[in-house]
């Protein structure tokens, strides 16, 4: 188990999300999220598509690689209350510049660009309104780890419950109001007595 402790969130930065109509008329919602790593765009590449890395800081497991275009892959939730296992098909890989799956019923693209001797990384995710908060709050903090993993100081993935412990609803909370939208009650509230 690794020790988390050091670890704390910084402020919610580097999120945006985008409202669009889709091909039936319905609102589609993408949440945008850029980070600017110091590691190079084929280091990040390999973060991003090798499952072993994966393991380290992702909110799913991949039971192969996500780095060749037409490869049909598993991807299963971690820490999720009920593990959900949905089969991908990779529809874009150009390393180490575009990746493209979809994960679940949403889209994923990340976006890799070289920045000096580092790299921008931009994640484009098709989300429910519902959870976009929720969502930037998770992803937010994966990318923390994963910083942290490139860097050599792994702090050991957070994700789900864990990642309650240090700071997600605080996130969740900031996202919320930079969006202009009500922060969804997560986790839901216990009853009073």
């Amino acid at each position: 188990m690794a020790d988390h402790s050091p670890y704390a969130p910084g402020p919610a930065v580097g999120a945006q999300i985008r409202k669009d109509r889709g091909q039936d008329d319905e609102e589609k919602w993408t949440l945008i999220l850029v980070r600017e790593l110091r590691h190079s765009p084929e280091k990040v590449w390999r973060a991003l598509t090798d499952p072993a890395h994966l393991r380290q800081w992702a909110p799913f497991d991949a039971d192969g690689s996500l780095g060749t275009a037409g490869v049909t892959v598993k991807l299963t939730t971690v820490a999720a209350p009920k593990p959900q296992v949905s089969e991908t098909t990779v529809t874009r890989a150009d390393a180490p510049r575009v990746l493209e799956y979809n994960w679940g019923a949403q889209d994923i693209r990340w976006e890799l660009e070289a920045l000096g001797s580092g790299t921008r990384l931009t994640l484009w995710h098709n989300i429910d309104r519902r959870f976009i908060s929720m969502g930037a709050a998770g992803w937010h903090i994966c990318f923390d780890v994963l910083d942290h993993l490139l860097s050599g100081t792994a702090l050991g993935r957070i994700v789900g419950g864990e990642a309650m412990k240090f700071g997600w609803q605080r996130l969740n909370a900031e996202y919320a109001k930079q969006f202009g939208i009500e922060a969804p009650n997560w986790p839901p509230a216990s009853p009073k007595r």
